[in-house]
Order: structure tokens, then C-alpha cells, then sequence
């Protein structure tokens, strides 16, 4: 760290060699950032929160209380990760054979906007879409599609959420979102897109 960042820190807390973090970013008591990561701007992460090493997390991202984000996650800008959440990185873990090398690391990627409600597992090696929503305490063993709500174990689709959050009501094909405006198609393929932007 050069110095002229503008982040809090707290006395509890270790940030290792070599850990850039991002202007406005908040990290509270008893965290430990492993060397290499990399933290966006904006940033908000709870207490007792494990990063690394060489993970890279975007901008205004929020992190609850308890969550370890452990090499091969990334999480990219708007990602919210509820308390106690859990990322696996190594497909099969043993005590007496350890995986300890990067390339031991299964990738997961959570994708812009995105939660992840308390409790969640996610199983390494899948994404998670943009703007997806990911139940409280659903176990994730498959890829996720953009603004795919999801619950459950393991988690199954129960519907198609907005960028804002709500949950879309499609009608011949189309959903205005009840709150923001947003209006989304849904295409040949089974998935949505959006159509428009928020009603000013």
C-alpha cells in the first residue's frame, strides 16, 4: 500500500503484502486479507472475513459477517454476500493429500449484481449470473443464469428476479418490473433479457 489510499481499517484487523483496497472501502473488526487480493472501491466487508489470497473483488461490493472468499472466487462490482456464506475452491479436499497449489483451485465467479442470502454453500467451479438471487441456506452445484432466483438444496429455479431485486411476473412474454420500471423479454432459449432501462 502506497499511503495515499483512502480506506478504513480496523486496528483488529491484517491486510498482508502486496493487498490493493480501493478508496471508500470499509473493513471492520477481526478480518484478514491474504496477499494478492485485490478489493474495489466502495467496498463494505463485516466482520470476521477471510480474503485470499489472490482473490479479486470489484467495486460496492458488501460482504457480511463471517464469509471466507478463498483463492479461485471472484466477485465482480454489486455482488452482495450475505452473513456466513460459504465458497468451496478445491473439488475434492483431503486431509492427508493435500491441494494446496493455485491450480488445485476450482474458479467460481459471481457476476455483477448478484446476492447471495445467508447460510448459502457454493460449490466451486460454477457461476452465478448477473443480478441473480440466491436463496438463504441453497447449497449452489450448477452454473446460475442472469437474474435466476434460486433455493434450496440442492438449488433448483423458482424465477426470474430484476436488477433491483423484486421478483418479475411475466405476461405474454414480458415483465415490467413493479418497482423500478425495468422491462424484460423472455427469448427462445428459456432465459430473460432486459428491454429497457428504470422509468425515469
Amino acid at each position: 500500500m502506497d499511503g495515499t489510499s483512502r480506506f478504513v481499517v480496523h486496528e483488529s484487523s491484517y491486510l498482508d503484502e502486496d493487498v490493493i483496497v480501493g478508496d471508500g472501502t470499509s473493513i471492520w473488526h477481526f478480518c484478514h486479507v491474504l496477499s494478492g487480493s485485490r478489493i474495489g472501491e466502495r467496498c463494505r466487508i463485516g466482520q470476521n472475513v477471510v480474503i485470499g489470497p489472490r482473490v479479486k473483488i470489484g467495486s460496492n461490493v458488501k460482504i457480511q459477517n463471517n464469509v471466507s472468499v478463498y483463492e479461485g472466487v471472484t466477485l465482480e462490482d454489486d455482488v452482495f454476500c450475505g452473513p456466513s456464506i460459504v465458497f468451496t475452491n478445491i473439488n475434492t479436499p483431503r486431509s492427508a493429500f493435500p491441494r494446496n497449489r493455485s491450480e488445485d483451485n476450482l474458479p467460481t465467479l459471481v457476476k455483477r449484481g448478484a446476492s447471495i442470502g445467508a447460510n448459502a454453500t457454493i460449490v466451486c467451479g460454477n457461476t452465478i449470473g448477473r443480478h441473480a438471487l440466491i436463496g438463504a441456506g441453497s447449497v449452489i452445484t450448477k452454473d446460475v443464469p442472469d437474474h435466476a432466483i434460486v433455493y434450496g438444496n440442492p438449488a433448483r429455479q423458482h424465477g426470474w428476479a430484476c436488477e433491483c431485486g423484486l421478483s418479475l411476473t411475466f405476461q405474454v412474454k414480458v415483465a415490467v418490473c413493479s418497482d423500478c420500471g425495468r422491462r424484460f423479454q423472455e427469448t427462445d432459449t428459456g432465459k430473460i433479457r432486459p428491454q429497457s432501462q428504470a422509468v425515469a
